[in-house]
């Protein structure tokens, strides 16, 4: 692999970015926001499948470069919260990983935005950052967001599930 003169050889993680909508105020979406180790249901056959179950997670923080270790059969993740904004945005980094996912797939973080639509509508948009592990990447990479895609959808509706029973 070449590169010209200033140019990294540092691969740039791909984002994935799933919304949904919320019957509920930012302040209701931000309160009942959760990780996905947080989520007390078993993930559909689908999921289970290509992602390693999820066990738990120490209590949250709320605190810029804080972490957060989340447990998953065969390993852990951690991740550092990088910008928080009440209501609006929370981000973190994935700065360890053990767990195995999807043949070589590496974490690099994440976040939640949301936005209010009315007074009693919040778009929330979940986005992964990942960098892909299996070649050909034109070949993958369409079946890796696929996937995210999958994965966000059970986490926001599980959000979503808590936010609007309350």
């Amino acid at each position: 692999m070449s590169t010209r003169r200033g140019e990294s050889c540092t691969p740039v993680p791909t984002s994935i970015h799933t919304r949904m909508k919320f019957a509920a105020s930012p302040e209701r979406v931000w309160s009942g926001m959760m990780l996905y180790e947080e989520i007390d249901r078993r993930p559909p056959l689908h999921l289970r499948l290509l992602l390693p179950p999820a066990i738990g997670s120490e209590k949250s923080t709320s605190k810029v470069g804080g972490v957060i270790r989340c447990f998953y059969e065969g390993g852990h993740l951690l991740k550092r919260l990088t910008h928080v904004d009440p209501k609006r945005h929370y981000g973190f980094d994935v700065v360890e990983q053990t767990i195995a996912i999807g043949g070589g797939l590496r974490l690099s973080g994440g976040c939640y935005t949301l936005r209010e639509l009315s007074g009693t509508e919040t778009e929330v948009t979940v986005t992964t950052r990942y960098l892909g592990g299996r070649r050909p990447g034109w070949l993958w990479m369409p079946i890796e967001a696929a996937v995210c895609h999958m994965f966000h959808r059970y986490l926001l509706a599980a959000m979503r599930r808590k936010v609007e029973s309350s």
